[in-house]
């Protein structure tokens, strides 16, 4: 009987400490002024570099040598070169390729308008109440208009005499 009327006890204790309208009491960070102690990563140690002429510059807002590179130690610890992370821009074997993909000249806002595009397509074609309703993506449906049919392509190009030998047989149609 007074193992039930202790519950009871805390339960009411528990509703009554919910219910206040206090919103330090329900605030975590409520009173702090400091720096979250969880949002400090630790960096690697200072050491002196053999020769101090190949230090980079330093770049406002830049990365700095002794930032943390997780996934550049990780490449490193599997034996990998964690120089290979960094953009260095295009390969020798792909430069003919972008040379023959810029003949005409490219576009910069060409991410914002294929955005643009594709929310105008996505409205037209777009989700019908209940798919809004429960949330449930249209993305493909809305696109199978365009999708190709892979073994279909396939099928067509060897007719027109296309070598597709590495792809796998296509189905009859």
């Amino acid at each position: 009987m007074r193992t039930i009327a202790l519950m009871i006890g805390m339960a009411a204790a528990t509703a009554l400490g919910a219910c206040s309208s206090d919103p330090k009491l329900n605030n975590l960070k409520a009173g702090r002024s400091g720096p979250d102690e969880f949002s400090i990563l630790p960096t690697r140690s200072l050491s002196m570099p053999p020769d101090l002429a190949v230090l980079p510059a330093p770049t406002p807002g830049g990365s700095n040598i002794t930032d943390p590179n997780p996934q550049g130690d990780a490449v490193a610890a599997l034996g990998g070169n964690p120089e290979r992370l960094r953009d260095q821009g295009i390969g020798a074997a792909d430069q003919a390729l972008v040379a023959q993909a810029t003949l005409t000249g490219t576009d910069p806002a060409i991410r914002q308008t294929l955005a643009t595009e594709d929310a105008r397509w996505r409205s037209r074609n777009g989700p019908r109440l209940l798919e809004r309703v429960f949330g449930s993506s249209v993305y493909q449906r809305a696109y199978a208009p365009m999708a190709l049919d892979g073994a279909e392509e396939q099928l067509r190009w060897q007719k027109a005499g296309a070598i597709s030998s590495t792809a796998p047989a296509p189905r009859e149609q």
